[in-house]
């Protein structure tokens, strides 16, 4: 099968993100595939297709599923494996960092990852974020400018762990 190149991009990821991706893909493919040929096995059960609920149901998720699959193979095999950073004393991606808003005094903590963890509820941010753009590679007492979508803020690195 001809992949198409269109769309062939690099995602960075850690190894450990990699390894996950790839046992996701392996779940899938066999335990989740599994489950939907056993639903569509009864759904065909019941008799004639052309008026079976369950038998549309299972065929929907049977498409989702290969959908999922497809997106996460496509993740996989153009992981860019990014290494967290073994300097402490530099922002990198697995890193956290203290932030001290320059105009306001808020202090803010947030954890670099790539952007298959993201998690913003959890203050996980993208190091292709305008945020972890403009924190990659920065020090403790380092100034940083970024653009949100509620504006324009200016910050100071306190920590970094």
């Amino acid at each position: 099968m001809a992949k198409d190149t269109a769309t062939n991009s690099r995602y960075n990821m850690t190894s450990e993100e990699h390894q996950r991706l790839g046992e996701d893909i392996r779940i899938l493919k066999t335990v989740r595939m599994a489950e939907v040929a056993e639903q569509l096995k009864i759904a065909r059960s019941f008799g004639d297709l052309s008026e079976n609920s369950e038998y549309d149901e299972a065929k929907t998720e049977q498409g989702k599923l290969n959908s999922e699959i497809i997106e996460k193979e496509d993740l996989f095999e153009n992981a860019n494996i990014i290494e967290i950073s073994q300097r402490m004393d530099v922002v990198g991606l697995g890193r956290r960092v203290t932030l001290k808003n320059t105009v306001t005094g808020a202090v803010s903590v947030y954890e670099l990852v790539s952007s298959q963890s993201v998690d913003p509820i959890n203050h996980k941010i993208s190091d292709s974020s305008p945020l972890g753009r403009a924190l990659n590679e920065q020090r403790v007492g380092d100034i940083i400018e970024y653009d949100a979508p509620s504006g324009k803020f200016v910050s100071e690195i306190t920590a970094i762990d």
